[in-house]
């Protein structure tokens, strides 16, 4: 059976057993049971499971979804500027609030299929979003009028049809009598399997009362337990091969370890075994990289030569939650042949050549950390270099990329959410070992430029229930121009994120790629010190700008204690040479430039119809 299959198969069971709870409850339930809207049992839900903002734009077909949350006093309605955005902000709060989700909520049609590329980055990227989209009443549906927002042709279902791409579950609520068990199916889904799902809400079922009952029964965001029969077999497999290997092991950790929600799990796997732990991009912060058995990231051949070298010459790879996508893995340079691979993920095991479908690492861990603990005075033995990243000294005042990154990593403090848009800026800062209790925010794998301002207001509101102190984003002046409008919802929420703006006069990833001195690669200049005031702020009073240009102005205002304290919402603007970048940008876009094999190579300036 394929893993797909036992998680698809593991996922009805657990469907199974909570409608049993529900029976239950609802048998010791009085005969007057208390009576919910369907729109209000939603929201309850939602609340249950730790949600506090709700992200989206009101449309008619959910104003009146809106008003429950609203009067709801538990959970904020943080309206934006569109949906697109909406969607990058419920990503990003997802991130931070762990073991939680982000929500949107949309209008049906014109809606919901804007918001639709961060539905589907957000299910790239293994995060928990429910989407919810307001949709005309059930008769409506039924009888099929030419109403607005359709598409002239009775189609009702089309857009549900194109959210199933992008969603693991997705429902179309048609009856109160099923309405609150397809609720609590699609939001377990959410939350066990960590991807978005999909939730269709007529105008009229939104006010069609059902008994409250079931919320006595919380949902779970427990995974399926494993085989204990399997679950034993792979790891006596797993432990033979580490004996095998002489405790020659480093473990390599990627970003689906923070989806799944196993980061305690690794943490105790890695200080309770000793062996040296590496982290992907995708899985930056994923370990506490200052703990001193920490080597680095490894990015294939881009890595630095020692982390390359540690890494490829083990004799075993414990791999936990990753995702080899090619940002994410140096173009797909990684030498690790697979019988000295061991491949951990939230469904299924896989030792060598041997699959373990259904056998998740969130039960399997802590197992395999009592199995190894005993090997951890040979681990100890085998050397990990520390990570660093040293400010080189340069004798000009220039802000150049070598020294920008490492000068931030000065700034940076505990429990920091830092937030790196797609390019430059993530992969500048990859190589910057952050402090204990920070977090990395980025969105390698799905890559689309402007998620970072979204998903930075997200992020933002997520950090005032999980317990973080600044959020901080460093964002190009190409990608700023895509989601700006949300700086002035950031600034209505009243939360006070760092912005670096990194002005590069273009899009400096896509340069690299191809077309160093294209005009396409050419972006309008703004009044980047202006935005916030022009955006709602009060200069001086509730945001502040600066400028800066030279190494030294940017030092004198990371030192500032004012500055640093993050009192209000502030943007920096940097500018910077259009033709600097991050050494692994620069050898991640000569590989990728290779892959894309771009044809008709020709001087820049000829045309197609010219002679060369």
């Amino acid at each position: 059976m394929t893993t797909a299959a036992v998680a698809q198969l593991q996922a009805e069971v657990k469907r199974l057993q909570h409608e049993l709870s529900t029976v239950k409850a609802h048998e010791q339930a009085p005969a007057n049971s208390e009576q919910i809207y369907v729109g209000q049992y939603l929201v309850e839900r939602l609340v249950q499971l730790g949600v506090t903002k709700m992200f989206g734009v009101p449309g008619d077909f959910n104003l009146g979804f809106l008003d429950f949350v609203e009067d709801h006093p538990k959970i904020d309605w943080v309206g934006n500027c569109n949906e697109l955005n909406a969607g990058y902000a419920a990503d990003g709060y997802a991130r931070v609030k762990e073991t939680s989700m982000g929500v949107i909520t949309t209008t049906f049609g014109v809606g919901e299929l804007s918001a639709t590329n961060a539905i589907a980055g957000a299910f790239s990227e293994h995060v928990p979003v429910l989407h919810i989209v307001g949709v005309p009443s059930t008769l409506q549906q039924k009888n099929k009028p030419m109403l607005h927002h359709t598409l002239g042709d009775g189609r009702y279902d089309a857009y549900f049809r194109a959210a199933q791409q992008f969603t693991i579950a997705a429902t179309s609520l048609e009856s109160k009598q099923t309405a609150a068990a397809e609720i609590d199916r699609v939001l377990t889904e959410c939350i066990v399997h960590a991807r978005p799902v999909y939730l269709m809400l007529p105008t009229d079922l939104a006010y069609e009362r059902i008994p409250a009952y079931r919320l006595k029964t919380p949902l779970s965001a427990e995974p399926p337990a494993n085989d204990p029969d399997v679950e034993a077999f792979a790891l006596d497999e797993i432990v033979r091969l580490v004996e095998e290997a002489g405790q020659d092991v480093i473990i390599l950790v990627d970003a689906c370890a923070i989806r799944h929600n196993v980061k305690k799990e690794v943490a105790e796997l890695v200080k309770r075994t000793g062996f040296p732990a590496y982290a992907a991009p995708m899985g930056k912060t994923a370990i506490d990289e200052q703990y001193e058995r920490y080597g680095g990231i490894y990015v294939g051949s881009i890595s630095h030569p020692k982390i390359k070298e540690k890494v490829e010459n083990a004799k075993l790879i414990l791999s936990i939650g990753a995702l080899k996508s090619d940002f994410n893995t140096g173009n797909f340079t990684y030498h690790i042949p697979a019988n000295r691979t061991i491949e951990l993920h939230s469904t299924s095991a896989t030792v060598q050549f041997a699959e373990f479908p259904g056998i998740g690492m969130k039960r399997l861990l802590p197992k395999l950390t009592e199995r190894l603990h005993p090997m951890k005075q040979g681990a100890l033995s085998l050397q990990v270099p520390h990570f660093k990243y040293p400010c080189p000294k340069e004798d000009n005042e220039d802000i150049t990329q070598s020294w920008l990154w490492p000068r931030m990593g000065e700034f940076f403090r505990p429990k920091d959410i830092i937030v790196a848009e797609t390019g430059t800026s993530s992969f500048g800062v990859l190589e910057v070992p952050f402090p204990s209790d920070a977090m990395f925010v980025s969105q390698i794998l799905w890559g689309s430029i402007g998620w970072t301002i979204g998903a930075t207001l997200g992020c933002a509101l997520a950090a005032q229930d999980a317990g973080y102190k600044r959020t901080i984003l460093f964002v190009g002046d190409g990608s700023l121009q895509l989601t700006v409008q949300e700086l002035s919802v950031m600034i209505r929420s009243h939360v006070k994120p760092i912005i670096f703006v990194l002005n590069n006069s273009g899009y400096t990833i896509e340069r690299y790629l191809h077309g160093m001195e294209r005009k396409y690669n050419d972006i309008s200049d703004w009044k980047w010190t202006k935005l916030l005031e022009t955006l709602g702020g009060q200069e001086g009073k509730t945001s502040q700008s600066y400028k800066v240009s030279t190494k030294t102005e940017l030092s004198k205002l990371l030192d500032d204690p004012k500055f640093a304290a993050a009192e209000k919402i502030q943007l920096v603007e940097m500018t910077m040479d259009p033709r600097d970048a991050p050494r692994a940008l620069k050898r991640q876009a000569e590989l990728s430039g290779k892959t894309n094999a771009y044809v008709a190579e020709l001087p820049e300036g000829k045309g197609l119809g010219e002679a060369v």
